[in-house]
Formats: C-alpha cells, structure tokens, sequence
C-alpha cells in the first residue's frame, strides 16, 4: 500500500525498508520474546521524492539522517508491531512534510521615531528614579 504525503506526493512500500527488532529496556516476557520495534530505513537519494525536497531534506542538521542520506527511524512506543509501523511512518511523513512548507522570509523593519523617543523617556525617568535612591543629605 503506497504512502501517501500529500495529494500530489506519494512513496511507493519499496522505498521504505521496514524491519522488526526486539525493543530495548526492562519489561516481562513480552519484551524477551516478541519482536514488535520497529526500525524503518529510508533512503533519500534513491528515492522518488523531487529534487527540492531531497536537498532539504540532506541539508536538515537532524539526527534521524545519517551521512550516507538513510532516514533512519526506531519506533518502539507500542507493544503491538503494527501499531510501531503505523508510528514510525508517521514521524517519516511528518519529516518530509516539515521540509515541504517554504518559510516566509522575515522582512527587516525599524523602529519609528515616536518608539524610540518613548524608549529614550523612559529609560531617563526610570534613571531618575534609581538616581533618588541614594544616600540623603540633611
């Protein structure tokens, strides 16, 4: 079943490797036995995503891409492996769909001189206040 990301944007099972671990840390007999961790692989450059979205995705300074370009995900929050999947695949699209929303470019502004002159006046009334703080003289 292909996973879709977006209307226009879907991932063939192919380019997706996922693999069953047993999960780490203490637990009964269930953790011993079962292997219901989920570890999912996913490889950016031989993917079918478009160009854009893979140099962005290269260019995340995120520690679930390694240095060869490999998404790598391990999902082990649930007990049952498909609900894992489900969880793992999840945090894949929501990476991918992080780096297809185009920030807006911040456009620098100044300060109005009416602000600044209020800055001014209260920076000298708060610098009386504190200068009558001191010693008195009688």
């Amino acid at each position: 079943m292909p996973i879709v990301i977006s209307n226009r944007l879907v991932l063939a099972d192919e380019e997706i490797e996922l693999s069953a671990i047993r999960s780490q840390g203490k637990g009964g007999q269930n953790v011993n036995k079962v292997s219901s961790a989920i570890h999912l692989r996913f490889d950016i450059r031989q993917s079918s995503l478009p160009e854009v979205y893979k140099e962005r995705l290269l260019a995340l300074s995120d520690q679930r891409i390694n240095k060869d370009g490999c998404v790598v995900i391990k999902s082990q929050e649930y007990r049952t492996q498909e609900k894992n999947r489900e969880a793992a695949v999840a945090r894949l699209i929501g990476l991918i769909k992080q780096v297809m929303t185009v920030q807006k470019r911040r456009i620098a502004t100044k300060p109005s001189k009416n602000s600044q002159k209020r800055r001014m006046d209260k920076k000298t009334q708060r610098g009386k206040i504190k200068a009558n703080r001191g010693r008195v003289d009688y």
